[in-house]
């Protein structure tokens, strides 16, 4: 089954959030805000990240939107990546060790390869 590439994928709600992270397949959702440096500097290396992991599931929301599910999976720093597979978290990259492609890439090929 071939997984296509949602690198500008925004969840705008609720029920688009948990109908994503309850794909039988690992999916990623990145954390973030419009006003985060650090986020921009992500959004910079992302793709070129991505291109080896392709095709791959990314999904980008908002933290401060989503401020009850960024507290319920412990969202504490942006951005952060959080894997999901059948509606369970099984992966989280915390803001501080996701400052570098290396870092992210590292992190991603324990679910993606």
């Amino acid at each position: 089954m071939e997984r296509k590439i949602n690198m500008e994928k925004r969840i705008k709600n609720q029920p688009d959030f948990n109908q994503i992270i309850n794909s039988k397949e690992p999916v990623v959702i990145k954390f973030d805000t419009n006003w985060c440096p650090d986020c921009r500097r992500m959004g910079a290396f992302m793709g070129e990240v991505l291109e080896e992991f392709n095709p791959f599931p990314l999904y980008e929301m908002d933290r401060d939107e989503f401020q009850e599910i960024s507290s319920t999976y412990k969202v504490m720093g942006i951005p952060s990546l959080l894997v999901f597979k059948e509606g369970e978290k099984i992966g989280h990259l915390h803001s501080a060790n996701a400052k570098t492609p290396e870092s992210v890439t590292e992190f991603l090929t324990t679910y993606f390869k």
